[in-house]
């Protein structure tokens, strides 16, 4: 089970993820977001994070960004991958072949399927990420998204679940759904929009359990 923390914009709140085992952290370019940072805050704490754990996966969260635009940010924090989140041309995707994978947001198992089948396939995991659906929103939104759709695809595709996640609801979501892995946002954070270390550390724990269950059974 991998687990991604999103939204991180202190090196605090980076590295008490890391400690409690978080396997890709999240970094939000998308400036009308409440988790924005900028492109050398990011390098900086990237930059220290890699030197006590060089295998966490950086992940730059972009929304309409152009080609350039997102090379740009990537060349300047040492990113490892590029989640693209917004409207996107295909052309786009496809310009970073594995080092970038979209987000989606289905209503629908057809057009769930319709989308997977339009983005270029990656080699490695995780597919793409599978967000909740909502009108004007490009995901962080804190609403719970259709597990049981979520189910569906996750017998073919090994994909990121988000969408409402946190450290109450995702065991069972995990239990449900089954995905290749998870990513959280809102539901590890505390009163202003600020990450929760402690929700991190048993919104992992809780994961992880889930995720050893199925394995076990």
């Amino acid at each position: 089970m991998k687990v991604k923390i999103c939204g991180l914009k202190t090196l605090e709140n980076s590295w008490a993820a890391c400690e409690a085992g978080a396997d890709m952290l999240g970094f939000n370019f998308y400036k009308p977001s409440s988790r924005y940072i900028q492109a050398d805050t990011c390098r900086k704490i990237i930059s220290q994070i890699k030197t006590a754990f060089p295998k966490i996966i950086c992940v730059g969260v972009f929304v309409n960004h152009t080609p350039k635009q997102i090379k740009t940010v990537i060349t300047a924090t040492g990113l490892d991958l590029a989640q693209l989140s917004g409207n996107e041309p295909l052309d786009n995707l496809e310009q970073f072949g594995d080092f970038a994978f979209k987000a989606l947001r289905p209503v629908t198992f057809q057009e769930a399927e319709a989308k997977i089948q339009s983005i270029p396939a990656r080699t490695t995991p995780p597919a793409f990420l599978l967000d909740t659906h909502q009108k004007g929103a490009y995901g962080g939104t804190g609403k719970t998204g259709d597990w049981e759709l979520a189910a569906e695809i996750a017998k073919k595709h090994h994909f990121l679940l988000a969408g409402g996640l946190n450290p109450e609801n995702v065991s069972a979501a995990v239990r449900d759904v089954e995905p290749w892995g998870v990513d959280v946002a809102t539901g590890v954070e505390k009163e202003g929009g600020r990450k929760d270390p402690n929700k991190i550390k048993i919104f992992i724990r809780n994961a992880r359990a889930a995720s050893f269950e199925i394995c076990s059974q």
